[in-house]
């Protein structure tokens, strides 16, 4: 084989301590974190096959369908899909959630522009809305109450990600999330985002993207309180805090010439932050879970 036949061969080198949010951190009680760790390391591969600058669109694709096969016993053994798979045969859960998530990266594979709004939030129905509902189903929480709620933060995860690296996506993959009726109705273009710092115009895309996240953060911020897993809620409510700031700042700083991240101290900072407010209100939170299965009736 090549160097480019295999999975493994394309990986970046990247691990789940370089993502912009945490994965499995030690919030997480350690009979699941290494389901966890297991999922996100198959999905790295898929990823970084999907951002391979040399494979062409087609060798992407049957990367991606061979892991898939591997996943679910219809191919060859693969060692980026071994740990997973052992995973979910151990707790009886399905592959549903990570192929989902190769179903986005074949969508990666295909195209590099994003039409819309909801042509971006279908993306992140495969390619971010997975890994919440994958985490909770791991912890046996309650699909019909939780999913909505992680649904909208994953997805501003996602969309927050794709405007802190809107500049090297286009730079290094000629790939746009930012929907182009977005760019037009700001008088942008995609040729911007190959400079060194944001027009106005662009800017000004950033920024109503950001807000947009931000709303799904607001829809999405009940979620630790819905939660039975203490752990878990702890872990989102940091997640969610990280987030809401992230996006805050994404409304005034421009991506292209700074990095719009946090600092280690910050980080820290903010996410306990979102812990101790969630531990404020956990007294309280019978009261919330019935309002909210309220809402899921009406």
């Amino acid at each position: 084989m090549s160097q480019l036949d295999t999975a493994t061969a394309a990986r970046s080198g990247k691990g789940h301590r370089d993502e912009n949010f945490p994965v499995a951190s030690h919030l997480i009680h350690p009979r699941h974190r290494g389901a966890i760790l297991a999922f996100y390391n198959f999905v790295r591969a898929g990823d970084d096959v999907a951002d391979h600058a040399d494979l062409t669109s087609e060798r992407k694709l049957a990367l991606l369908d061979r892991l898939a096969d591997a996943l679910t016993g219809a191919g060859p053994s693969d060692p980026e899909a071994e740990p997973l798979k052992s995973e979910l045969a151990a707790r009886g859960l399905p592959p549903r959630h990570a192929l989902e998530l190769l179903d986005a990266f074949r969508m990666d594979a295909r195209k590099n522009r994003t039409a819309n709004w909801d042509e971006l939030i279908h993306y992140c129905r495969y390619s971010a809305m997975p890994v919440g509902r994958f985490v909770l189903d791991v912890h046996g929480e309650d699909p019909a109450r939780v999913w909505p709620a992680s649904d909208a933060i994953c997805a501003a995860l996602q969309i927050i990600n794709h405007l802190q690296d809107c500049g090297k996506d286009y730079a290094d993959l000629d790939r746009v999330y930012l929907p182009q009726d977005a760019l037009d109705r700001h008088g942008a273009t995609v040729a911007m985002l190959g400079a060194p710092q944001a027009s106005p115009p662009l800017r000004a895309v950033i920024a109503e993207l950001a807000q947009r996240c931000l709303d799904l953060l607001e829809e999405g911020a009940v979620l630790p309180d819905l939660i039975d897993d203490l752990r878990l809620s702890l872990e989102i409510a940091a997640i969610h805090r990280l987030a809401v700031v992230l996006a805050k700042g994404l409304t005034t700083r421009d991506p292209l010439s700074e990095k719009v991240h946090h600092g280690k101290a910050a980080f820290a900072l903010t996410a306990l932050g979102g812990v101790a407010a969630t531990l404020a209100r956990r007294p309280f939170r019978g009261r919330i879970v019935r309002g909210a299965a309220q809402g899921i009736r009406s």
